[in-house]
């Protein structure tokens, strides 16, 4: 199932077996916010509605900008903690090479 989110970023959403995602948020201070979840439509809802994260609750609207794909919460744990890792500039090269199309090292 593919679903089209209210900021045009298509999320692919596979129903037969689970999935983890690492995200990235851009805030309205342009702050970005990192994060998993195992149902990124949902979580991104929560976040701008202001039932996510405490980071997020303070810097409305928030944009997903930004996320990959993984087979196990293991792995997008990980991910996350090394994308918290990355300078500001850094997590803005993501966001660039995703919206470019290009393929994320």
């Amino acid at each position: 199932m593919y679903l089209r989110d209210w900021q045009g970023l298509s999320i692919d959403m596979p129903k037969d077996k689970q999935t983890y995602y690492t995200y990235l948020l851009r805030c309205c201070d342009r702050s970005l916010y990192c994060g998993f979840t195992n149902d990124l439509a949902r979580r991104v809802a929560c976040h701008c509605a202001g039932k996510g994260a405490k980071y997020t609750r303070s810097r409305l609207p928030v944009i997903l900008v930004y996320y990959e794909t993984f087979a196990t919460k293991h792995e997008a744990m990980s991910r996350e903690w090394h994308i918290k890792r990355l300078s500001h500039a850094q997590k803005e090269v993501l966001v660039q090479k995703k919206e470019s199309g290009h393929a994320v090292d």
